[in-house]
């Protein structure tokens, strides 16, 4: 039996969330959102430490998506855990919606930080993990950043001060999909190669399959062992994953799917989306 059948069903539902809402919101990026549904599975149903009945408690692991228009994948993950009913998922984007195009800390339970101008949440994540140390709690700190993100020029600052400061309790993925809103990253600016810059950076830095939940565990364990330097997990990733005609497909950024569009999408996503 797959010990790991569980948390791809899991993914499958952050899939199906996705795919309904944004086809509600007739807005929104299906691409980045499905790319990272493994990432925020394996983070929020079994790493991180999380109450869905205290969203607050000082004691708990955070997360920052600092990728935000990756909203979608977010809320879908914070209500498949129970911090707020599924049923708001359909109100994404809408006037007075605790459910924004970006996240919001204040509106939403369950969201750590808000974000949306690319680049600030790893800044906000070495904040976090900063304070951490200086009040001697024991939790970790996880963020998310995209490829088109590690463009900005704000992530290389973070990135200087998380190395300079020691932050071994802050663990990032990059979501390695290859795509942003222009096209390939290789197109509109080459961050290849973007391991070795992190390590120049002083990271400690591992290369994953962003879709296998088997390296992905094994990556956080490697991270959480590693003392006196943040670790940056670069995760090969498809933009779009479990949706044929969207993945590795440009175009599917920033497009919500038509009714016709969504129904042939959720009945490929089916059951278990496989590695």
């Amino acid at each position: 039996m797959d010990k790991y059948n569980d948390l791809k069903q899991i993914a499958s539902k952050l899939r199906i969330s996705i795919i309904e809402m944004l086809q509600e919101a007739k807005s929104g990026h299906p691409g980045g959102s499905l790319s990272a549904c493994e990432i925020l599975t394996a983070l929020y149903f079994k790493e991180m430490r999380v109450d869905p009945n205290n969203p607050q408690w000082p004691d708990r692991d955070r997360f920052v998506l600092s990728k935000g228009h990756g909203a979608p994948v977010l809320y879908a993950a914070l209500a498949e855990k129970g911090f707020f009913p599924k049923e708001e998922l359909m109100s994404l984007r809408k006037i007075d919606s605790m459910l924004q195009g970006h996240p919001d800390m204040k509106d939403t339970p369950g969201v750590d930080m808000t974000t949306g101008s690319l680049g600030q949440g790893l800044a906000a994540a070495n904040g976090m993990a900063l304070a951490g140390k200086l009040d001697n709690k024991d939790y970790r700190v996880y963020a998310l950043i995209g490829d088109g993100e590690a463009q900005e020029g704000i992530i290389w600052e973070a990135a200087m001060c998380a190395a300079h400061y020691k932050l071994d309790n802050l663990t990032v993925f990059l979501d390695h999909n290859g795509l942003q809103i222009d096209g390939f990253n290789r197109d509109v600016m080459n961050i290849e190669p973007i391991d070795e810059k992190f390590k120049a950076f002083g990271w400690h830095v591992i290369n994953i399959d962003g879709h296998s939940f088997e390296e992905i565990f094994a990556a956080l364990e490697e991270a959480k062992k590693t003392k006196g330097k943040p670790t940056m997990i670069i995760a090969k990733t498809v933009k779009g994953k479990g949706v044929s005609f969207m993945e590795n497909q440009v175009g599917w950024h920033g497009k919500a799917p038509s009714q016709e569009e969504a129904k042939k999408a959720l009945d490929e996503i089916g059951g278990v989306v496989n590695d």
